[in-house]
């Protein structure tokens, strides 16, 4: 097992060559000894049903002759008694030795020479009978007397001797040729143990090659387990490392963005607010002279007035967006009514602000951080939650700060945070994490709208001014200063800095009751704000 990115690598589907070339003899070897069981089972049946032939066959040899004798018994004990009775065993003998003649056929057809000692043993018992048959005739016409005088002949001893002989005969052919079958059935068996004994050493030896390719693909695949282990391993302590330079990245970048928005602000208030003031103050002084000697060069420097006033206007929402004044001037809870007055005032959702304990004392990290968060939150709602209500909930619990953005819209997804353009939410989640602190957005109540829900620890480590100051966002002209000028009517320069500051006042106040941009806001939207929370300490829809 390997790795590679090459992107002509085409996996391997089959095993290898050597692999399959050793199952394939794995299974011839099943095979074999399969096959070599089987004929070593049939061998051992032949064999012991050739011991059973064998053994059927002196039996039956054995009976014959001892229905033989016993009829010859039988028959002197009745020459000797002349009862019936012992007529008996000459009765059985003649009734059953052509079947025992029968089965003996049977069982040596396979042996010629025994079936020929067979039919020479059938004579002689034939005969031997006959010759039985024959005395009793002679002892029931003739008496004792005749029956002594041929058994002096010595017949009949010979006949039994045949008879026996015979017998010895075939019981010791039967023997030898059992003798001979066992010996080539014992030279079979031995022939079959040592192939048997061949293949289990082939199989030992399959066996022994299956374990060392087994082991070694074990740990082939082990070493590769824990080369990807390490591997993920690396990743994961990779990516956990870019992940956190990625997260310090952005806190710094959020960190400069204020502190840049803070000094922009800072600049446009001051420096770009004295040069429009002084701008009016010198338009307002130049319409005065001129207004009666020429009355259409005051009237385009009225509405050169009206331009400046609405530049100002622009300046001052500029400076309100870059850096809230009313956040270093009266405090968060101020910064954060008044953002939600413009708000509902501006998107017709009705907006509550809560503000619960000590909230003015937070620091400028802590403010700003936390204004950001809930402005952020409202956008969302503005743009996505196609909501009616919203509440902002800010209070202090213990060392942190609590802020909690509740809307009555259709709710965000659960995978909102995963998604990769949910920059708005990233932001707010790395504006807390850059304070210490946490932030959590989930399913409204019962299921109902979004609720973002940030904890800012009241002091953060390392905690630095991320703004600073800004002196204010609203012009206040009267708190500028503007270099004196002289006056062409012989007053001193502090009474003509005055008297034109005055005037300035009032042609702007005049400028922006007429301007659009100061009446747009008079015909809005009631606002409705809360300022307790309810019984549980929160507000719910």
């Amino acid at each position: 097992m390997f790795f590679t990115t090459d992107p002509k690598f085409r996996p391997v589907r089959s095993l290898p060559l050597y692999q399959t070339l050793l199952c394939v003899v794995c299974v011839l070897i099943l095979v074999l000894n399969g096959v070599s069981l089987v004929r070593n089972l049939d061998g051992l049946k032949t064999a012991n049903a050739r011991q059973a032939q064998a053994d059927r066959v002196t039996a039956k040899l054995q009976y014959l002759n001892l229905l033989v004798t016993d009829a010859e018994s039988g028959l002197r004990g009745y020459y000797l008694s002349g009862s019936d009775t012992y007529l008996g065993p000459l009765r059985t003998a003649e009734r059953e030795l052509d079947g025992q003649f029968n089965s003996l056929k049977t069982l040596l057809a396979d042996n010629p020479s025994q079936l020929k000692n067979l039919t020479q043993l059938q004579n002689l018992v034939v005969r031997r009978i006959n010759l039985m048959n024959q005395g009793l005739e002679v002892y029931r016409h003739g008496g004792l007397s005749d029956i002594v005088a041929i058994a002096q002949t010595q017949e009949d001893k010979t006949h039994m001797d045949e008879i026996r002989l015979q017998v010895v005969i075939m019981t010791g052919e039967q023997n030898e040729t059992l003798a001979a079958r066992s010996a080539v059935f014992y030279d079979r068996y031995r022939l079959a143990a040592l192939r048997g004994l061949g293949i289990n050493v082939a199989a030992l030896v399959t066996l022994v090659l299956f374990y060392n390719l087994i082991r070694r693909s074990f740990r082939a695949r082990l070493n590769a387990e824990r080369a990807l282990q390490q591997t993920n391993d690396h990743l994961e302590s990779l990516v956990a490392e870019r992940t956190e330079q990625l997260s310090v990245l952005s806190r710094h970048l959020i960190r400069v963005s204020e502190e840049e928005k803070a000094k922009l602000a800072r600049e446009l208030h001051d420096e770009m607010g004295a040069n429009l003031t002084a701008i009016g103050m010198h338009l307002a002084s130049v319409t005065d002279q001129i207004r009666t000697t020429h009355p259409d060069h005051a009237e385009m420097l009225g509405r050169a007035r009206g331009v400046l006033v609405e530049t100002v206007e622009l300046k001052r929402r500029i400076v309100e967006d870059l850096r809230p004044s009313l956040l270093d001037n009266l405090g968060l809870s101020a910064a954060l009514e008044s953002y939600c007055e413009d708000f509902g005032r501006t998107t017709g959702v009705d907006c509550e602000a809560l503000i619960e304990g000590d909230i003015d004392s937070a620091g400028s990290a802590q403010s700003i951080a936390l204004f950001r968060i809930a402005q952020e939150s409202l956008n969302n709602v503005a743009k996505y939650a196609q909501a009616r209500h919203v509440i902002v909930h800010l209070a202090r619990e213990g060392e942190a700060y609590t802020l909690e953005v509740s809307d009555d819209g259709v709710g965000i997804p659960p995978d909102a945070m995963r998604r990769p353009k949910s920059h708005g939410l990233l932001g707010m989640r790395e504006r807390a994490l850059l304070l210490g602190g946490t932030l959590r957005v989930d399913r409204g109540v019962n299921g109902i709208g979004t609720s973002v829900h940030a904890i800012v620890p009241v002091t953060a480590p390392g905690e630095t001014d991320a703004g600073g100051t800004a002196s204010g966002g609203a012009l206040d002209i009267s708190a500028l200063a503007v270099a004196p000028s002289a006056d062409p009517a012989g007053q001193a320069p502090a009474e003509a800095a005055d008297l034109a500051e005055h005037q300035l006042h009032n042609h702007l106040r005049a400028a922006q009751a007429q301007s659009p941009l100061a009446t747009s806001g008079r015909d809005a939207v009631p606002l409705m704000r809360a300022t307790r929370p309810s019984a549980d300490g929160h507000t719910r829809f």
